[in-house]
């Protein structure tokens, strides 16, 4: 390569992940924040569990857009029939061909990437699950793309019920419909996460007693501290 070619390339973007238990405000926070990094003149994309879009390839954008919807769209009587090691295979799957078809080349064009609905609460959730090896479970994620920086929105799940008011079959864990089994699995999930923090150098923000605007307020100034990105 060239001089000449190596000063006209773009300088890599940037991935952001979001991550913590469901309620945390994880979908919340990564909008506004790819919001207003576009609204400060970055290039950025906003990638959750249904972005299937490939710039200039619409075979490729039909061909995720089916995968999407095979592993999250499908009914509920599918789910169950196919079994814990299918599905983690699965998702392994989807993550796998997002990461490869979406959040690779925005990065490598310059573009930052928010990444909502990253694969680490996934973990969580089969580091609780005795029926799958947790080694497996990290093997078929460690290949992914790693964040340049996670945000790990912490609450308890008692606190983060209190925000949703609903849940699914899937935030108990498939254990049951009651408040009480959406707090069990939820705080046994938070569990999952510190561990994954201490690991992983995240940065944990306390979120049980902060507004929203604290929130990002909070995040956009870690951004321009440690990723030099001024909102």
């Amino acid at each position: 390569m060239t001089n000449s070619a190596r000063s006209t390339a773009p300088a890599r973007g940037r991935e952001i992940t979001v991550v913590g238990i469901d309620g945390a405000g994880k979908s919340t926070l990564a909008t506004r924040l790819h919001q207003a990094l576009n609204d400060a003149g970055h290039e950025a994309i906003l990638v959750c569990k249904h972005s299937t879009d490939v710039p200039l390839d619409a075979e490729l954008s039909a061909y995720l857009d089916r995968l999407n919807a095979l592993v999250y769209r499908r009914d509920a009587h599918v789910a169950q029939a196919c079994g814990d090691h299918y599905w983690l295979l699965a998702l392994a799957s989807w993550y796998t061909l997002q990461d490869t078809l979406v959040i690779q080349p925005a990065l490598a064009a310059g573009t930052h990437v928010i990444l909502d609905n990253a694969h680490h609460k996934i973990l969580a959730r089969y580091a609780v699950n005795p029926d799958v090896p947790t080694s497996l479970a990290e093997q078929v994620f460690a290949h992914l793309t790693e964040p340049d920086l996670v945000f790990f929105l912490r609450i308890g799940a008692r606190d983060a019920l209190a925000r949703k008011g609903a849940f699914s079959s899937l935030e108990t864990g498939h254990s049951g419909g009651t408040d009480e089994d959406f707090i069990r699995y939820q705080d046994t999930v938070l569990t999952m996460l510190r561990e994954h923090e201490q690991r992983g150098g995240w940065l944990s923000l306390d979120v049980t007693d902060m507004d929203r605007d604290t929130v990002f307020t909070t995040a956009a100034d870690a951004l321009a501290d440690r990723l030099q990105l001024a909102l």
